[in-house]
C-alpha cells in the first residue's frame, strides 16, 4: 500500500483527496478540499471516485488503510495518509469545517 505523510499531502497539488470519516467528523474540520466519501457507504458510492490518482484520507490513517486495500483490490491508484486528520491537525495545518 502507498501512503504519504500530512506534510506530503500538504505539499501535493492536483491530487484529489478523499475523507472517509463519518460525516459528523468531517463536519467537525477536515483538510481543506477534501471530499467526503463515508467508509460506511463507499462501496456504493464508487462512480463518485475521481478518475486517476487520488488520496485517501481518516482520523489517523486506520479506516482510509483498509479503505486503500480494498480500492487497490479493484485497481484503484490510491494512496493512504498516514496519522490522518488528526496529525493534519496537529502539524498546524488549516482547515475547514
Amino acid at each position: 500500500m502507498k501512503s504519504i505523510t500530512v506534510q506530503q499531502l500538504r505539499d501535493r497539488v492536483g491530487t484529489p483527496l478523499i475523507d472517509v470519516r463519518e460525516v459528523d467528523e468531517y463536519a467537525a474540520g477536515h483538510v481543506p478540499g477534501a471530499v467526503n466519501i463515508p467508509m460506511s457507504v463507499i462501496g456504493g458510492r464508487l462512480d463518485e471516485l475521481p478518475d486517476g490518482a487520488f488520496d485517501v484520507i481518516c482520523a489517523i490513517g486506520g479506516r482510509s488503510g483498509r479503505v486503500v486495500e480494498a480500492l487497490e483490490a479493484r485497481g484503484y491508484d490510491v494512496t493512504n495518509v498516514d496519522g490522518g486528520t488528526n496529525e493534519w491537525i496537529a502539524a498546524g495545518f488549516p482547515v475547514e469545517a
